[in-house]
């Protein structure tokens, strides 16, 4: 008899683990990228409406880290898209078989890095009415791929940041009217939330799952710790 493997041991399923298709279900393909894993990383977004009309495209870098990493803000960049947006029905596309197996609960989260994102996703998932993910060939990615390695590219041979990142909004009509309207400027509400990260390549990278949504602004506060 054939033995799992230590990675692969059985984890509860999750109601997303088996994927059913209902109607009006919004698409986001997904994908992460990282030359040398680790190594300077992005991810990238493309989600269309039920009828395949172009919704939202990003290519975002991220700094210095693994591929798995970035797998994951892709997947939680498209999540956080939705929930503010009001999509309530989304099925993502994967070529990362590690991301989607994990969040079926196939595989477990060992790596500290990746947990709690898988925390963070998990969370975003359960907050839909309808969530599906699914592994596609790499050659069914190509949009995403083609997308993350434009925001890579946009790095200089430092691996610092570019000025510009990618990112379009294409179809308002996500929005329900009555988000859409003007409304008076609102003094911004303020949430202090402490997280621990590592500064590392030019950028930090959160050592926590952060609460925030695609296109939050926050105010930094750095404490720099001393080494024990």
């Amino acid at each position: 008899m054939k033995h799992k493997s230590k990675s692969q041991a059985a984890a509860p399923q999750l109601p997303f683990a088996k994927p059913e298709h209902p109607a009006q279900v919004y698409l986001a393909k997904v994908d992460g990228a990282s030359r040398g894993n680790p190594g300077p990383a992005a991810y990238a977004v493309v989600l269309r409406a039920p009828d395949g009309a172009a919704v939202f495209e990003i290519g975002k870098y991220i700094g210095r880290t693994t591929n798995n990493v970035a797998e994951y803000y892709a997947l939680i960049a498209a999540l956080d898209y939705a929930a503010s947006h009001s999509i309530t029905r989304l099925r993502v596309e994967s070529d990362s078989e590690l991301l989607v197996r994990q969040m079926h609960g196939r595989y477990k989260v060992k790596s500290a890095d990746l947990r709690p994102l898988h925390e963070r996703a998990q969370k975003l998932a359960r907050g839909l009415a309808h969530f599906a993910i699914e592994h596609i060939p790499r050659e069914r990615n190509a949009e995403a791929d083609a997308l993350a390695n434009a925001a890579l590219d946009g790095t200089s041979s430092h691996g610092t940041l570019s000025r510009e990142v990618y990112s379009r909004e294409m179809h308002p009509r996500t929005q329900p009217a009555a988000k859409r309207e003007a409304k008076p400027a609102a003094e911004p509400s303020r949430r202090e939330q402490r997280v621990r990260a590592r500064y590392s390549a030019g950028a930090l990278h959160p050592l926590e799952a952060l609460d925030l949504a695609e296109g939050d602004v926050v105010e930094l506060r750095i404490t720099k710790k001393s080494p024990a």
